[in-house]
């Protein structure tokens, strides 16, 4: 068990869904679906390394990290809806998508790093 605090992959998801969620406030009504999906792909990337932490084994934690990697996927394909239909500003879509990308190569190399940990 550790700190989550102390992931910078975190920090970093955290800080990509208070980003979403200022961008979502604008959204029109007619787009509530995609936004509470939006809302609930980047809630779930820091979540799940919060959950992660909590676990007993190394195996458990890489798989709640996979987790965060599956929904940084998901936020990034909601991204893209929302800039397609023209929700989305081109340089907001351009610097979020930036961000989950980020986000996603951090969380592969540290799952990579529990799985390593987990094989020694």
């Amino acid at each position: 068990m550790q700190s989550f605090h102390g992931i910078q992959a975190w920090r970093k998801a955290h800080a990509l869904l208070l980003n979403c969620h200022r961008v979502l406030r604008r959204f029109p009504r007619e787009y509530g679906s995609l936004r509470a999906q939006l809302r609930k792909a980047a809630e779930s990337i820091p979540t799940n390394i919060v959950e992660g932490c909590g676990c007993d084994s190394s195996r458990e934690f890489a798989r709640f990290l996979q987790h965060s990697i599956n929904s940084a996927d998901e936020t990034e394909y909601h991204l893209l809806v929302a800039r397609d239909y023209g929700i989305l500003r081109q340089r907001e879509w351009a610097s979020l998508t930036g961000d989950v990308q980020e986000v996603r190569r951090m969380l592969i190399s540290f799952r990579r790093k529990v799985i390593e940990r987990r094989d020694r």
